[in-house]
């Protein structure tokens, strides 16, 4: 399960059943958990804690140190889950001792070819990050987020649950949550509700609705912000996607795409 030319630091700790390719290269404190598969050439950085069932192909770089000129080689880590598919030549690098301390990534996700996931990153679950797509530092993924090929998200963005960003996209603000947001003149612009994700996810038409009633109110009706999310919480009662959209948008420290 182990090819010979494999480079394991002594201090790594595999389940019985991790499979390593030829040339792979796994550095020390690093735990990869049983089913795990670790394609030819690739290499997993110190301090990196790998969970069951993972895919990672050839010549990925996993764990590695951050591109932060600050970072001096500090004791920094990366935490993936579960059932993850890392394709070649994906990136993802551990955290540092200014940000998090720590890359986290979730259960389930798709990085594909190229992708990159910088320092202090935080991933949830079920996320894909197409062909290229570039994650700035401290950047925060929530769930089901799907992000287009050469997608580039600035530093310290956080893209909310169910949102899918078109292809070629440069995301520099906040994106709320069940939103399709493609390229704007200078920024990302919202196009609307993410609709057919969320339907594929099981959303009822009653909470479709809330949230399409919340849209134009926020976007649409010419009201300031305060003065919409007001009205929204008048007129819209009892439903939680609305709610965790205005908690969203209210917490939001870099500001909103706008529509």
């Amino acid at each position: 399960m182990i090819h010979s030319s494999a480079i394991i630091e002594p201090s790594a700790q595999l389940a019985s059943d991790v499979e390593i390719g030829p040339y792979a290269i796994i550095g020390k404190q690093v735990t990869i958990g049983k089913g795990t598969k670790i394609g030819a050439h690739a290499v997993i950085g110190d301090w990196t804690e790998i969970g069951e069932n993972n895919q990672i192909f050839h010549q990925t770089s996993v764990g590695a140190p951050p591109q932060d000129l600050k970072y001096r080689g500090e004791e920094t880590w990366t935490r993936i889950g579960d059932n993850n598919m890392i394709r070649e030549f994906a990136t993802i690098h551990r955290g540092t001792v200014s940000g998090h301390g720590e890359t986290v990534v979730g259960n389930g996700n798709l990085f594909m070819a190229y992708s990159h996931v910088a320092h202090d990153c935080r991933i949830g679950n079920n996320v894909v990050m197409a062909n290229v797509a570039t994650l700035a530092g401290h950047v925060t993924v929530e769930d089901h987020v799907i992000l287009g090929g050469l997608v580039a998200i600035h530093q310290f963005v956080t893209v909310g649950a169910h949102v899918m960003i078109g292809g070629g996209t440069l995301v520099g603000l906040d994106i709320p949550p069940y939103m399709i947001a493609t390229s704007g003149k200078r920024d990302a612009k919202l196009r609307g509700l993410n609709l057919i994700g969320l339907k594929r996810r099981g959303f009822s038409d009653e909470a479709i609705g809330s949230l399409k009633k919340a849209y134009k109110t926020l976007f649409m009706a010419g009201l300031k912000l305060p003065d919409a999310i007001s009205r929204i919480r008048a007129e819209v009662k009892e439903c939680p996607e609305v709610d965790y959209l205005l908690a969203f948008i209210e917490r939001s420290e870099r500001g909103i795409c706008r529509g």
